[in-house]
């Protein structure tokens, strides 16, 4: 119904930078952290920038990298068919 749930995953360091990171960023959606990497072996993301956009079919389509903003909205345009 064009809305987009947006949720951040860190995979690997210390709470204190886990925080900064958001801090810095003025991050204001959810994040997890993902110690074990178990989210990050579910969706097949080799390192970090990258991106997992997943439908309302849930089929999951990874983008390894940085996605500036003119892409992240054909992504996501492109997601909700």
């Amino acid at each position: 119904g064009g809305q987009v749930d947006f949720v951040g995953v860190a995979w690997t360091g210390s709470d204190d930078s886990f925080q900064g990171f958001i801090d810095k960023y003025s991050l204001s959606f959810p994040q997890i952290s993902d110690d074990p990497g178990d989210v990050f072996a579910r969706f097949g993301v080799p390192a970090q920038p990258a991106f997992v956009v997943i439908n309302a079919n849930g089929d999951a389509q990874l983008f390894l990298g940085a996605i500036d903003g003119g892409e992240l909205e054909n992504v996501l345009a492109e997601a909700a068919g």
